[in-house]
């Protein structure tokens, strides 16, 4: 082979240009960058706000002003700001992508700029087919006017104008709607969307004669009170987001360039719902669905504030995940920690309100945070077998904090428990077992203390020796009935009298009865599998309450068979009042037992044992 055919040739070597497809373009940017085709005239209003900016880097004194005309499916935006000249046009607006605020200098003041000016105006096409930017510059006075048409197909022509065609620096856009784009550009839609994109610019920003930009913003304005601040701030929550707050909470973090405010929701959320924020960047309205603004506990509350120390994303219409914005949630969150903490200093009956409908969140930050804790402990409500408390009088009551860890659980025990003295913590509900074991770290000399079936047995009376000897016969027939279910039966007496009998189990017992239904309907592989996990548990008992009058007539039978049924229907009786879940096997059983009381009571041989 000759050497020289295996170089590459020159000609592949040489450089190409990217050719864009700008309706492939368009359709890219309004079905999967930008959310809706609203932007636009955020876009718009950017391209304005930072023209103005990048005039008064140079002339301080210079007009601020951007005026909105729409009719007729046409819309014209106008502003008084830096302008372009024939080379920044041809620099600027045929080259996507590129900004200007690279030019000139201006790269140390970008900081000060909301958007990218080529990509901006791009962006129109997602509501025109037909865009015309009238500019003159104000950097170089004496420079004739340009005008810059582009149509949606792609293509453009530059030509300059007579100096009265534009006598004053700036640039004006004409937009001409598209086919079944036209209410996009209705004076009532674009006065809306200025409002909404627009309301807290720093310039003089108006649709026809109507002032849309609002200074200072809502929570910067002075109110002859507090009352009447709350009062103007609940209007606002109200206008923006549709309900009436709890409380108002100030976001005013100077280092983070951040300034807003927080409304607590009036009824109670989900903690896995995401809340959405609405963030404005520099007064320009980025996102009205920012949802990684605040820590996941702080669910209860919806934000508006301004910022300009974000980044946002491609779209603009979200926040960038970087160490900037995990610092000012940080501080956001801290924000609303040291509003709580103020309010159970200064203000209980709001944190009672307050707590009364969002308890769940503030349990969920004191999970994590001692001081918290610390804090809320005389307010944060549980329940318990002495009602609902908080952990701080509960533990002055009671010298042992015991709780189960399941709602299952504390029903099992707890009419029981609250009989015999012992207080028990329902810590079933979300967060609330982590909260009852971290109590000693933040109240020392608690002792806490989960609570088992071996722990409400032994405070249960045991029977006379003599007695339950006398009812062994009685109890070998119950026990014979219950061990296929994987239960034991055992006798005691306690209070009060009206409950016949306790089913008790753990975790443990029930992880140990699940593997052995499991391993009963399982093929012989998985069986022997199941039976290698055999555990050591204790089992499930049924507790016999010896006081019960109903016990002692059952336990006076001499009839195996109505023993056994009559035993079945005391556990079925005793699942039910735990609102324990029925496996098949129970529900096959309850149904069994009540089918054997009706045959039992409706052909009872003479002479023969009843339950009369």
């Amino acid at each position: 082979m000759d050497s020289q055919t295996s170089q590459p040739s020159q000609a592949s070597q040489s450089p190409h240009t990217f050719q864009v497809d700008l309706r492939g373009l368009v359709d890219l940017l309004s079905h999967h960058l930008y959310s809706s085709p609203k932007v636009y005239l955020r876009e718009l209003l950017q391209n304005a706000v930072d023209a103005i900016t990048a005039r008064r880097a140079e002339q301080p004194d210079a007009p601020a002003a951007v005026r909105l005309y729409a009719e007729g499916g046409t819309l014209r935006v106008e502003d008084s700001g830096i302008g372009l000249t024939e080379s920044d046009v041809h620099s600027l607006l045929a080259t996507i992508g590129r900004s200007s605020k690279r030019e000139d200098g201006l790269q140390a003041a970008r900081s000060d700029f909301l958007g990218q000016f080529g990509i901006g105006l791009l962006a129109c096409f997602v509501v025109a087919e037909r865009i015309r930017v009238v500019s003159r510059s104000a950097r170089t006075p004496d420079a004739a006017p340009v005008e810059w048409t582009a149509t949606d197909d792609g293509s453009y022509t530059v030509r300059t104008l007579p100096h009265e065609a534009r006598p004053e620096p700036g640039t004006t856009v004409h937009l001409v709607a598209r086919a079944g784009a036209g209410e996009w550009l209705t004076e009532e839609r674009v006065r809306s969307l200025a409002r909404d994109f627009g309301s807290l610019l720093p310039y003089d920003v108006r649709v026809g004669d109507e002032v849309i930009a609002e200074l200072p913003a809502p929570w910067d304005r002075t109110h002859p009170s507090p009352a009447t601040r709350r009062v103007a701030l609940a209007r606002h929550c109200h206008d923006l987001f549709g309900f009436t707050p709890l409380d108002t909470i100030d976001l005013n973090v100077p280092l983070a360039g951040v300034r807003g405010v927080a409304y607590v929701l009036p009824s109670a959320v989900s903690p896995a719902q995401r809340a959405s924020h609405r963030v404005h960047l520099k007064g320009m309205l980025l996102t009205e669905r920012a949802e990684q603004l605040l820590p996941d506990w702080a669910f209860f509350v919806r934000c508006v504030l301004d910022t300009d120390s974000l980044r946002p994303t491609a779209s603009r219409e979200s926040l960038y995940e970087d160490e900037t914005l995990a610092a000012v949630r940080e501080a956001l969150g801290e924000r609303i920690r040291s509003w709580l903490t103020g309010l159970a200093a200064g203000d209980p009956e709001r944190l009672a309100a307050f707590l009364s409908v969002h308890h769940l969140g503030v349990k969920s930050l004191a999970r994590h945070d001692n001081e918290m804790l610390r804090t809320m402990l005389p307010w944060l409500p549980f329940e318990t077998t002495d009602g609902r408390l908080s952990l701080e009088e509960f533990a002055l009551r009671h010298p042992v904090v015991h709780f189960t860890r399941t709602v299952e659980e504390y029903r099992q025990v707890a009419p029981i428990a609250s009989a015999q003295g012992i207080g028990v913590i329902n810590g079933g509900y979300t967060y609330d077992s982590e909260l009852v074991e971290a109590l000693p770290s933040v109240r020392p000399g608690t002792v806490v203390s989960e609570l088992d079936a071996d722990t409400v047995t032994a405070h249960l009376d045991a029977v006379d020796p003599a007695e339950e000897l006398a009812l062994s016969g009685f109890l070998m027939a119950a026990r014979a009935k219950l061990d296929p279910l994987g239960c034991d039966v055992v006798l005691r007496a306690f209070h009060p009298l009206s409950v016949p009998a306790l089913h008790l189990d753990d975790r443990a017992a029930r992880h140990e009865q699940a593997r052995a239904d499991a391993e009963e309907q399982a093929d012989d592989l998985w069986a022997g599998i199941l039976g290698s996990l055999r555990g050591s548990a204790p089992r499930a008992r049924l507790v016999l309450n010896h006081l019960n009058p109903l016990i002692r007539r059952i336990s006076s039978l001499r009839d195996p068979e109505l023993i056994g049924t009559a035993t079945e229907s005391l556990y079925g009786q005793a699942l039910l009042m735990a609102q324990r879940p029925l496996r098949p096997a129970d529900s096959a059983l309850l149904n069994r037992a009540f089918i054997g009381l009706l045959e039992w009571a409706t052909h009872t041989e003479p002479g023969k044992d009843d339950l009369r």
